[in-house]
């Protein structure tokens, strides 16, 4: 090896280890603390929300990433040669039915944004809606549940829904 690839060597370690710690001081420290797993919580919730946006993101987080879990799943067993046909339809069946719920979650959830709520969490599971609105009030309006039960309804032609309020 010569003067020049050793240079250009040293060079690129040199700025290998320089990445390294930008990346720590933009990412944060590499250490775990050892009294953050004390509490009974998953490693997403590991620092307290104290603000129900706070809430809202990591719901939203969670969901997003069990949907593409599952969805991932699904999509083996599809692709699997040894699946028999039935199984692959009905897996088929389910891929689509999640993917069009998670389409329509976040359809309901901008909608009703849209409609002045701070934030919107949207479940669908099965027949049923669950919609979690953050709002300075205890308690909402006829109309505004109507409003709610109306964008529901447009969007996935389900009747069966559950309106919560977080403050």
């Amino acid at each position: 090896m010569n003067k020049k690839q050793s240079g250009i060597i040293i060079t690129l370690v040199v700025l290998i280890v320089f990445a390294g710690f930008l990346a720590t001081k933009v990412n944060g420290p590499l250490y775990v603390n050892d009294s953050d797993f004390d509490n009974e919580k998953s490693a997403i919730f590991l620092k307290e929300s104290k603000s129900s946006s706070n809430y809202f993101v990591e719901a939203r987080l969670i969901r997003e990433q069990d949907n593409a879990r599952t969805l991932q799943t699904i999509k083996a067993l599809i692709d699997d040669a040894n699946t028999p046909k039935e199984q692959k339809e009905t897996a088929a069946e389910q891929y689509l039915n999640i993917s069009m719920a998670t389409q329509n979650e976040s359809d309901i959830e901008l909608a009703l944004k849209a409609q002045g709520f701070d934030e919107a969490l949207c479940s669908i599971v099965d027949d049923k809606v669950q919609i979690l609105l953050k709002s300075d009030k205890k308690e909402l309006s006829e109309e505004e549940i109507r409003s709610i039960q109306n964008v529901v309804m447009s969007k996935t032609k389900l009747e069966n829904i559950e309106v919560k309020i977080k403050q």
